[in-house]
């Protein structure tokens, strides 16, 4: 028989973090009067009600901190603060009137908190800056989530966290480089705020003044993709901005566990890993083609613009940032279709990307391989293995779910989103955009336009998808299921 839910244990959870979620806040409100901003108000009110929110459901949970976590109450924690976030940054924008509907409103949040890029703002060049800062801080901290979300509750857990971590972690395996996972977290943040400081200096360094730069370094280390200028990078017309946002946004694609041992001088643990080796030797590979079909079709003069736009854009959809340059979709079919799979692919596990990942991938198509080898061998052991380990029947079998999940909630989508008025491409590009977290997109919606000519519904809907898939599908639709709630 299972045990029933400690309600006040998700309770306190929620509390805890809308109150950071606050204090978050108010630093985007000393911005807006600091540059003497309307928005100000607006703000400060925000950060007010979810103060009052926060403590009053911290006094709902008080002495109710468990040894131990359980999966069920692991998962409605997590789904409820992502919804906790969203639900109340949103505030700022809607009582700014900067977003016209709640709709409106919770579609930025969510797009920001879930790193996923897409945005209902069509003027954002006059958007406060108060605003524009808020934006990016809600996606450095749903890039950080894996990170920052662990070590805000470990006080507050009284174990080891680790239910709530899984909950949140992306991938098959939840790597931890130390014995304690307040350790690992701990680490995990260092390398966050070093890789997120080096690039604010280097962009500093450039063309950028003080502002974008510290957002378009909250934006890029956590591969979301919202820009301070309605051209967003193209804005700049830089190569030195161009390449750098590459190397940031393919750090940002690594699993953060790799890059903490490179920092510690162990770098042969990240190039020794397979799931490393196949996310650069995809990139390199669709980028190669990327630039010679563009230096076919003519598409730009010299070729350094031809390599740059198709390295740039790679980078871009395969780490789900879904910053643009140029609108790729005006390039042909053949690139929206290339892009359109980088967004499925994903980067690494353990990463601030989304889509399906590259560790799935490569067990997809390791146990496909070995399929073909039973027909010949029927009687033959034929394991899946990743960095010379065995995979275990039953992860192979979960991340055959996964995938089989993943494309029905896909296919879902798009045919409820054609019943709300929207044609095939913005359908089929809006629901792989936002399932993905990846922010670029197909049709109307693609890089140059945005989802304010979306129908209320579907935007209602997309933030609902953008969650599910930041959450990794299993977290969030396992509250569906009715058998969750059985005692």
């Amino acid at each position: 028989m299972k045990k029933g839910f400690n309600i006040r244990f998700v309770l306190r959870t929620l509390g805890f973090v809308l109150i950071i979620e606050s204090l978050l806040m108010m630093s985007c409100s000393l911005v807006a009067f600091y540059h003497q901003e309307v928005a100000g108000d607006a703000i400060l009110t925000s950060c007010g009600i979810t103060i009052v929110v926060g403590v009053l459901l911290q006094m709902l949970g008080a002495d109710s901190t468990p040894k131990r976590t359980s999966k069920r109450e692991s998962f409605l924690a997590v789904t409820l603060v992502w919804l906790g976030l969203a639900a109340f940054g949103m505030l700022p924008f809607y009582l700014s009137g900067t977003a016209k509907t709640m709709g409106d409103a919770l579609f930025e949040t969510m797009s920001g908190f879930s790193t996923t890029g897409c945005t209902i703002l069509t003027d954002i060049d006059h958007v406060p800056k108060s605003l524009l800062l808020w934006r990016s801080i809600t996606q450095w901290i749903g890039g950080i989530g894996i990170i920052v979300f662990a070590l805000l509750l470990l006080p507050m857990v009284g174990g080891d966290g680790t239910s709530l971590y899984n909950s949140e972690a992306t991938g098959i395996v939840k790597d931890k480089f130390s014995p304690k996972l307040k350790e690992t977290v701990r680490a995990l943040w260092m390398v966050y705020l070093l890789i997120t400081t080096t690039l604010f200096m280097l962009l500093w360094a450039g063309p950028m003044g003080i502002f974008d730069a510290l957002c378009h370094a909250l934006t890029t280390v956590s591969t979301g993709g919202f820009s301070t200028k309605q051209n967003g990078v193209a804005f700049w017309d830089s190569a030195y901005i161009d390449y750098l946002l590459c190397l940031f946004m393919f750090v940002g694609g690594i699993n953060f566990s790799l890059i903490y041992f490179a920092l510690r001088g162990q770098v042969q643990k990240v190039f020794s890993n397979e799931e490393f080796r196949w996310y650069t030797a995809i990139i390199l590979i669709t980028t190669a083609i990327s630039f010679i079909a563009l230096l076919a079709f003519n598409h730009y003069e010299h070729p350094e613009h031809s390599f740059r736009k198709s390295l740039f854009h790679v980078i871009s959809v395969i780490t789900s940032t879904g910053f643009a340059t140029a609108d790729f979709n005006a390039w042909g079919v053949f690139f929206s279709l290339l892009m359109c799979l980088l967004m499925f692919f994903g980067a690494c596990a353990g990463s601030t990307s989304g889509g399906v990942k590259m560790v799935r991938m490569m067990v997809l198509a390791k146990n496909a391989i070995n399929e073909f080898k039973r027909q010949v061998h029927p009687h033959a052991v034929l394991p899946v293995r990743l960095n010379g380990s065995v995979v275990p029947m039953d992860v192979v079998t979960k991340v055959l779910a996964f995938i089989f999940l993943y494309l029905s909630i896909w296919v879902f989508s798009c045919m409820l989103l054609s019943l709300t008025g929207m044609n095939f491409d913005d359908s089929v590009g809006a629901a792989l955009s936002c399932l993905s977290n990846a922010g670029a997109a197909i049709g109307s919606v693609g890089a140059g336009g945005d989802f304010s000519g979306v129908p209320d519904m579907a935007k209602w809907y997309l933030s609902f998808l953008m969650l599910v898939g930041r959450l990794e599908v299993f977290t969030v639709l396992s509250l569906f299921m009715p058998t969750f709630w059985k005692k």
